[in-house]
């Protein structure tokens, strides 16, 4: 029985900014959720995905763009059937890191110069990236009619999501992959590289000339990455 691959979405995105990988992962036979991520709070987002989690029978590759590297970081804990780990272009933080502190630690990210605000009623604030810089912020490597498509879906960041500090994260003791792209201009390549060696990731592929955006512009290089995670704990 091969295991069932959940998927959780980062921020300015989307459950449907996976379908290119989904449907290769459907076609291979292997059962599929992209799970939803609310991006409100680290804490909260990872409690909705831990509760997905739940409700699976069977061994789990757990696989995150972007934040929701952290969210399932934190979503894995306490549930013995995932068996991996896999970092998509994502955040891979240690307790008590934010995502905010761990992009701004290396040199290279622009995501803050595109960002627009919508202030809440609650006093935090969602985070958009602006329509008219998505296309280069995000996903360069996209054709420009998807990236515009993309760029009027996303779904904002609150602030709360960007500064709160991770929990004790699950890649401390479930084996982990990781794939990042060259060219992300939302988590720098140094960051990439020091998340990898500091989980002991298992594999690390960087993809030269990609994206921050690797699930829509390199999904093949994705799909196989989440296979051989698979086979390798099974």
């Amino acid at each position: 029985m091969k295991p069932t691959i959940v998927l959780v979405h980062g921020a300015f995105a989307e459950s449907a900014s996976w379908n290119e990988v989904t449907r290769r992962l459907l076609t291979d036979g292997y059962p599929v959720i992209a799970a939803p991520n609310p991006l409100r709070s680290l804490s909260g987002d990872a409690a909705v995905v831990s509760g997905v989690l739940a409700t699976v029978d069977g061994p789990v590759v757990l696989v995150g763009h972007s934040y929701g590297g952290a969210v399932m970081s934190n979503a894995a804990v306490g549930h013995d059937h995932v068996r991996a780990l896999v970092f998509v272009a994502a955040f891979a933080p240690e307790a008590g890191e934010s995502i905010g502190e761990l992009s701004g630690r290396f040199p290279g990210g622009t995501l803050g110069e595109t960002l627009t605000e919508v202030p809440l009623p609650d006093g935090t604030v969602d985070l958009y990236i602006r329509q008219d810089r998505y296309h280069r912020q995000f996903t360069a490597d996209v054709p420009a009619e998807r990236a515009a498509l993309d760029a009027v879906a996303q779904r904002p960041l609150n602030t709360t999501a960007l500064h709160e500090g991770s929990g004790e994260p699950a890649w401390k003791s479930v084996p982990s992959w990781f794939v990042y792209p060259e060219l992300d201009h939302n988590i720098p390549l140094a960051a990439h590289r020091f998340m990898a060696e500091r989980a002991g990731a298992r594999e690390r592929v960087e993809l030269p000339g990609a994206s921050h955006a690797i699930p829509a512009s390199e999904p093949a290089a994705v799909a196989a990455l989440i296979g051989r995670a698979a086979a390798a704990v099974l």
